[in-house]
């Protein structure tokens, strides 16, 4: 049986490896955790690298795990569909559920690491150190080497390492140098850079503000979500290279054309724009793939450290806050004799359910940008809740058994995929809802069989 007598190390303490030293500390160990950043608590998030986040049901749920939901979400903003943007100012809404009370949520990224932190912070079992970062490790002797202004070179020892500390994760690059791990990363040719919407004169929201708005332009795509001071995070999308691309954007007058012409409606509600362009950095995306996140018993990569993936879908907090939920109830059922049998299945859970969101989300990048748009998608989605709606036992489209129940994302990925052999059918040769043959599709959607939506 596992004992809770032991000294954790966590690398990051960014929102999994706060989490986590939460839960890890609540079961009774000790636990460090070591941030190459400054302390949260007290600075102010650096500008253009703070995509918000989109809260779904996975990350509530994890969040419940250290008594922190309720807070959090007093925080966060609804956001109940696509409120899509077309070249001529025209805008339509595509709910994301025929259920009023499923939506996600957008929220602050440093906000809510603050949030974690402060709590973390108030744990007599933690111990946060700042502005310190693990750069390798030994996992046979179970050290960790620092860079860190109190003590660079120091070396710290651990029973267990976590390492939570990103995409570019050094813990991650060294149990690589130990054992194979299979990584690999795969980067889009597309890159990102975020500006600014503020609020009106009179302090109220531009845009409507319970939704999350897209510009779709086929291969690129603007999009907004609302923060909590009435103000909207922009983001553009956009490939580094070809016409357009942002190696071709270096000019003022290239950039104004660009916005003027693709984003007309968008352009007087970002003041800012030419400024902020110039100056935010272009940030890269990618995805982040393992065959291992294991080094026997001593240390696991989880997050973004194993499964980094692009924002497409809104899953990459949920997801990681699920390596964290998933992790706290393993240790609760108590059915592990050992740290390397629960970590080593742990590890086969997640990996297959981490690459499906990752190449879900991939494909959502197609539909975000291009898709919706097309009238032959919009009938589909419009299908797929009127089938969840006449059917809601054997049909929850798949957008909603990844955003608002914790169906393994695998299992997800396998309905969602009959599930568009059955609208795809229904819908050929179809200009609307009214059109559909209704027997024909209560015979395909039980011929899906009956679904157990729970995990």
């Amino acid at each position: 049986m596992i004992t809770p007598d032991k000294h954790a190390v966590i690398s990051g303490g960014g929102l999994a490896g706060s989490l986590l030293a939460l839960v890890l500390a609540n079961r009774g160990m000790r636990v460090t955790v070591f941030e190459k950043r400054g302390d949260l608590r007290n600075l102010k998030a650096p500008a253009g690298k703070s995509i918000n986040l989109a809260l779904s049901e996975r990350g509530i749920h994890a969040l419940t795990k250290v008594d922190l939901a309720d807070q959090v979400l007093k925080g966060t903003i609804p956001m109940r569909g696509r409120m899509v943007h077309a070249r001529d100012g025209t805008t339509s809404f595509l709910p994301y559920s025929r259920d009023e009370s499923e939506y996600i949520r957008s929220v602050s990224r440093p906000g809510l690491n603050r949030i974690l932190l402060e709590k973390a912070g108030l744990h007599p079992n933690i111990e946060l150190h700042f502005n310190s970062e693990v750069i390798s490790t030994d996992p046979d002797k179970r050290v960790v080497s620092l860079n860190s202004v109190a003590a660079s070179g120091r070396e710290v020892s651990y029973d267990l390492l976590f390492g939570a500390d990103g995409a570019g994760s050094p813990v991650r690059s060294s149990l690589h140098s130990f054992s194979d791990i299979g990584y690999r990363q795969e980067m889009l040719r597309h890159g990102y850079k975020e500006l600014s919407m503020p609020a009106s004169a009179d302090g109220s929201f531009v845009l409507e503000p319970e939704a999350l708005h897209i510009w779709p332009r086929g291969t690129y795509m603007l999009i907004a979500l609302p923060n909590m001071d009435k103000t909207f995070t922009c983001t553009l999308f956009l490939p580094f290279d070809g016409e357009p691309g942002f190696d071709q954007l270096k000019e003022e007058s290239q950039i104004s054309a660009f916005f003027d012409s693709q984003f007309q409606d968008a352009v007087p509600l970002i003041p800012s724009l030419l400024t902020d362009f110039m100056t935010n950095p272009t940030g890269r995306l990618g995805t982040v793939r393992c065959d291992k996140w294991t080094y026997g018993d001593t240390a696991l990569i989880l997050g973004d450290a194993a499964h980094a993936i692009v924002p497409f879908f809104g899953q990459g907090m949920n997801c990681a806050f699920e390596d964290v939920s998933v992790l706290a109830e393993m240790l609760d059922e108590g059915n592990h004799q050992s740290w390397s049998d629960l970590l080593h299945e742990f590890e086969k859970e997640r990996i297959a359910n981490t690459n499906a969101i990752a190449d879900m989300a991939l494909t959502n990048y197609i539909e975000m940008r291009d898709l919706v748009s097309d009238p032959a998608f919009r009938l589909r989605r419009s299908l797929a809740l009127e089938l969840e709606k006449r059917f809601p036992e054997r049909f929850i489209p798949k957008y909603s058994l990844v955003s608002f129940h914790r169906v393994p994302y695998k299992q997800a990925q396998e309905i969602g995929r009959r599930q568009d052999s059955v609208l795809k059918t229904l819908c050929e040769g179809k200009q609307g809802i009214a059109e559909i043959d209704w027997g024909r599709a209560e015979t395909l959607v039980a011929e899906l069989g009956a679904m157990n939506w729970a995990r």
